[in-house]
């Protein structure tokens, strides 16, 4: 009762979602070549094998086992001679497990993205930035106000981090608008904030005396990373150029 129940909620699925096993592979692949192949240029017959193959279920009757046994052995043959094709299948092959990498990369970069630095314009929205984030999310707030030291080098350099780590969510706002203006005087600017599930992670009041009189990015990253507050780098986005075999593998 079990094997059957599985069987069909494998078909229920076949072709919805990746695969992982060797199954799974050998099915994702025969869609992908039927998918990438250039359906005009092929030949009725050429179609019709890579019909078969994208469907590789054929229910046979168990009195027709002579029937099921010429086909596969007819569909392993033609089958071969397809996917092993000279020019073609290296690279649809390449293609094919690019497509298996970013698959793979945007299950694993799950979550939200901002890739920003965002304004918060009042108190309720700086409260909201970081009540209403997802637990796992860290959330950067600037304290800021204009013309205090530091602050305009921050906001450059928190800029640019939020372009490189997309899942934290890096945000400013004015000192003045926050509705707690007293407890952020100007002798405690900038002031850095880190949050995560609604609870503050870190408090670094005049964090721009951390630094050098000129200081970038990179130096704020550093800093970040010495507290574990920022997360991996993320993996490069997959383009449309060509990939180095041992890169794939």
């Amino acid at each position: 009762m079990e094997e059957n129940a599985n069987t069909s909620f494998e078909e229920d699925f076949e072709g919805q979602a990746t695969h992982t096993g060797p199954k799974g592979v050998i099915n994702d692949w025969r869609k992908f070549k039927l998918e990438s192949e250039d359906r005009d240029s092929l030949s009725s017959s050429k179609k019709e094998i890579l019909r078969q193959m994208s469907s590789p279920r054929r229910s046979f009757s168990k009195c027709d086992k002579g029937t099921r046994e010429r086909f596969c052995r007819k569909m392993s043959m033609k089958e071969y001679e397809l996917i092993h094709d000279a020019q073609e299948d290296e690279s649809c092959l390449q293609k094919y497990r690019k497509r298996c990498m970013q698959d793979m990369h945007q299950r694993l970069s799950f979550g939200a993205k901002y890739g920003y630095l965002c304004e918060l314009q009042n108190g309720e929205q700086f409260l909201e930035a970081i009540e209403k984030e997802r637990k796992t999310t860290t959330v950067i707030v600037h304290i800021y106000e204009d013309g205090i030291k530091g602050c305009d080098a921050l906001n450059n350099s928190l800029t640019c981090l939020a372009a490189e780590y997309t899942t934290v969510k890096f945000c400013k706002i004015k000192a003045s608008n926050t509705g707690a203006g007293d407890r952020f005087s100007n002798e405690v600017l900038p002031t850095l904030l880190v949050y995560k599930g609604g609870e503050l992670l870190s408090n670094f009041i005049s964090i721009s005396e951390q630094f050098n009189e000129d200081f970038f990015a990179v130096d704020v990253e550093s800093f970040l990373n010495e507290y574990g507050l920022l997360p991996e780098r993320e993996l490069p986005a997959l383009g449309n150029g060509s990939m180095d075999e041992q890169d794939v593998e």
